[in-house]
């Protein structure tokens, strides 16, 4: 398979709201996750970091320009891969071992990470069979109600269990914007990883169907408004009666 080139590894898309999507295209849409990047008054927020195969850093002058929190919904592979990289990294409890000592296992990298999740392959030195995400400790635990300040923006952590034991959301309530992570997006919901936990799932998704959310950017796949957000939480529901 064709290897991509470093400059071509990420897309970026400014979108409403000071938001700025980031992706690695060249990853099957399946894996590839939704790298967010919030502008703030005093600092930014990055909301996932991707797989890690190239430097987020180097190639998307964006996420260098001010000082920025790297938050971690959870700490599987595709979304931490890049952490590393910044100086102020915040996670969930639940999680911050993994954070600080990742594995392939822990990770999910084994065994989801294959040449079969690429349409193109990074550049070396990237190989299946060596790739691991680097450990970056957790330099601010966060728990539920807490809040990331930006200065001018603020968004209200939602611990949000079941794809993973310290799975968190972003709610902006002042914008109605809600950063999902894997708990919900538009897609397949994946719900047996190793830490999964099936009743903690059904709670959190109780709870994120309550908020009077205007736009969901989720942890893969586009992202949708106010009434696609309950469509997907209802017929979700429906499936577990």
């Amino acid at each position: 398979m064709e290897r991509a080139k470093a400059q071509d590894w990420y897309r970026v898309k400014r979108l409403d709201d000071d938001i700025t999507a980031i992706s690695e295209p060249f990853i099957e849409e399946f894996y590839r996750c939704n790298i967010w990047h919030v502008r703030g008054r005093d600092c930014d927020m990055l909301v996932d970091s991707g797989m890690g195969v190239v430097s987020l850093t180097e190639w998307v002058p964006l996420v260098t320009e001010k000082s920025v929190q790297a938050v971690a919904s959870h700490t599987h592979f595709d979304h931490i891969g890049c952490h590393h990289e910044f100086d102020h990294r915040l996670c969930h409890r639940e999680e911050a071992e993994i954070l600080a000592h990742p594995s392939r296992k822990n990770t999910l990298a084994d065994p989801y990470v294959t040449d079969d999740i690429f349409n193109r392959l990074p550049p070396e030195p990237y190989c299946a069979s060596c790739y691991s995400v680097k450990g970056a400790a957790a330099t601010r635990i966060v728990d539920d109600g807490d809040v990331i300040d930006l200065g001018d923006r603020v968004f209200e952590v939602i611990h949000t269990p079941g794809h993973s034991p310290g799975g968190i959301a972003l709610w902006e309530a002042k914008t109605g914007i809600l950063f999902s992570g894997d708990i919900v997006y538009d897609g397949p919901l994946i719900e047996d990883t190793y830490h999964a936990n099936a009743a903690d799932y059904l709670s959190s998704m109780k709870r994120l169907y309550d908020l009077p959310v205007r736009i969901v950017h989720g942890g893969h796949f586009p992202s949708y408004g106010a009434k696609r957000h309950r469509e997907i939480i209802e017929n979700w529901l429906k499936d577990k009666a």
